[in-house]
């Protein structure tokens, strides 16, 4: 079982940063688990934002954030991270971590442990 809880969200203006943490306990997390980040507005499906492989040699983004977001992991401190520059009032959502045993994919039905999510709102 894994536990997973993020934070960094708040409010933002158009262009600023943010850094989103997510901090993973239970099993033991290191190189069991790929990761992702994920997006949800009200009304709308959640979205895939980005994914890192078991030791962060792989990484993906969506589209919409390529350029401006890196997603990075720190196993030894069972950690993941998702720097967000350049932010638009589009990136606006509630952001969620999500773990796999399996390999990730930009589905969330591919990812069995998710977090609470923390809200990011940017102003326009």
């Amino acid at each position: 079982q894994v536990q997973l809880v993020e934070s960094g969200g708040g409010l933002v203006p158009a262009g600023g940063s943010l850094r989103l943490s997510c901090a993973a306990s239970g099993r033991t997390f290191s190189s069991n688990y790929d990761m992702g980040w994920f997006r949800q507005s009200p009304g709308k499906e959640r979205q895939f934002v980005a994914r890192i492989s078991r030791y962060g040699s792989q990484t993906n983004y969506a589209d919409s954030v390529k350029g401006r977001f890196t997603i990075s992991r720190d196993n030894a401190k069972n950690m993941v991270y998702l720097q967000m520059n350049s932010l638009k009032p589009k990136d606006t959502a509630d952001y969620y971590c999500a773990a796999t045993a399996g390999i990730g994919t930009f589905q969330p039905s591919n990812y069995e442990y998710w977090g609470q999510g923390t809200q990011v709102t940017v102003a326009s």
